[in-house]
């Protein structure tokens, strides 16, 4: 997701060397070149883009024609196999800065891998190919709606290949409901959304945020105000990717109300790629619920769930469909996804996921990393380093190191001035007090001259959050 703070600068070449990962198997990598300083008061950040940039190659390799002893070529891909699997362990240690649930264990699914499972066209309604798991993703949908307070009659959805599918998918039938809307969203939203309008060819108005990452209402309320001719489309976060923020749905629902937007004039899509799922399991959270006036709801089933794959699962109102659904002869079926072939075996993994633990297990996990997200910023403040962590979230934003290296050994995720570390279920203490011991072990040798003060971000996450001099 793109927030509102720092940006990008273009470059053709990068100044560093790639940095192998580890020994046995270099991984990948981006390559983050030497800050630029655009202008004087906001140094900006340099990406490679538009060139095919890695570290390695594994080539392949074509067999001889007469091979029939496969015995020596077998043993190399299974040794190469063996060093990914190293570094995959390897990487997975040091995961701190996206969402991904890395605590799963899928054994038993492995039965199922000689199948070649495909879910094309709509999950209501059984086509002509016989290998998919259609049931198994009713369910999970079923599920979904129960948890978003939809009926089964009254809803539609399906197992969608990522979580910007679901968004694309939530906006589409937005803009199919209404064809003349506006599309809304705060400057915080996610690069798919952003995405979205320019794929489709909308109106697109970026909404002001607050200090934490939340949609400004009051800036929302003047744009609406100056638009009031044409319906209104709104993507709604339930966190933000780079802060965590939680959009008030309630708030911007009586924004639109006040500003004359009946409900037979807008369409809101909720963005809870992470945090739709942990949202219903906190409390004091707002609830996401379609006995309020929204159109869909999108949720990623590889972030919180911890499906092994990409995934992520829709839901809109059955009413909303038909603008976007075509037969297809084909298929025997009717087309309404983004997609036409659809991953079959993500759905069994989220109905077991779902099936073992249920309401009660991800309650417990959602506390589990809530209270883990508490430890860590409570770290980063007494040890000096800025830190903020919204009430609702588990993602804590803190000052960006100053060396790359670091940044790619801990996978932080980082913006402008500031980095974020995301607490899931795999995250324990342990970890965390690895993290904070080495961000501070690196952090002294960073500042120790003097030359070099620790940066101030009170700009991104408010003076209170901030640890610099001026503001300790």
């Amino acid at each position: 997701m793109v927030g509102s703070v720092g940006s990008v600068t273009v470059v053709g070449e990068s100044n560093g060397k790639p940095e192998p990962l580890p020994e046995e198997l270099i991984n990948p990598e981006s390559l983050l070149a030497e800050d630029l300083p655009i202008e004087e008061e906001k140094p900006k950040r340099e990406i490679v883009l538009g060139r095919n940039v890695h570290t390695t190659c594994l080539e392949v390799t074509e067999p001889d024609a007469d091979d029939e002893v496969t015995g020596e070529r077998e043993a190399y891909m299974a040794g190469v196999l063996a060093r990914y699997r190293k570094s995959l362990a390897e990487r997975t240690k040091h995961h701190l800065g996206y969402p991904y649930n890395l605590d799963f264990d899928y054994g038993a699914l492995a039965q199922l891998q000689h199948f070649s499972i495909n879910n094309l066209g709509d999950p209501f309604i059984e086509s002509n190919y016989g290998v998919h798991s259609r049931q198994f993703e009713v369910g999970v949908l079923d599920w979904f709606a129960r948890l978003w307070e939809l009926e089964k009659n009254e809803y539609w959805g399906y197992i969608t290949n990522c979580g910007t599918e679901g968004n694309l998918h939530g906006i589409l039938v937005g803009r199919e409901v209404f064809p003349d809307g506006i599309l809304y969203a705060s400057r915080e939203s996610h690069y798919s959304v952003f995405k979205a309008a320019r794929m489709y060819r909308m109106e697109c108005i970026k909404v002001d945020t607050l200090m934490s990452g939340e949609i400004d209402c009051a800036d929302f309320r003047n744009k609406l105000l100056q638009n009031k001719e044409k319906p209104a489309i709104i993507n709604v976060n339930i966190g933000t990717t780079v802060k965590g923020a939680v959009d008030d749905l309630d708030l911007v629902i009586k924004t639109l109300e006040e500003t004359g937007f009946k409900h037979d004039r807008f369409y809101i899509h909720c963005d809870g790629a992470l945090f739709g799922l942990m949202m219903p399991f906190v409390k004091r959270a707002p609830k996401v619920s379609f006995k309020k006036p929204i159109g869909s709801v999108s949720v990623s089933g590889h972030k919180f769930v911890g499906c092994p794959m990409p995934c992520g699962v829709q839901i809109t109102r059955l009413e909303h469909i038909n603008a976007l659904s075509r037969n297809v002869e084909y298929l025997a079926s009717r087309d309404a996804t983004i997609m036409g072939s659809r991953n079959g075996h993500a759905p069994i993994f989220l109905w077991y996921t779902l099936n073992r633990k249920g309401y009660r297990g991800f309650q417990k996990e959602v506390q589990k990393c809530l209270r883990n997200a508490h430890y860590l910023k409570d770290r980063l403040r007494a040890a000096g380093i800025g830190a903020m962590l919204n009430e609702l979230s588990s993602t804590v934003v803190f000052e960006r190191p100053k060396d790359d290296d670091f940044v790619r050994r801990w996978q932080l995720a980082c913006e402008g001035n500031i980095a974020h570390a995301i607490v899931m279920p795999n995250i324990t203490i342990g970890k965390l007090d690895d993290f904070v011991d080495e961000l501070i072990l690196k952090r002294s040798g960073w500042f120790q001259d003097g030359k070099i003060l620790t940066p101030c971000i009170s700009a991104d996450i408010g003076v209170d959050n901030c640890a610099c001099k001026f503001h300790k």
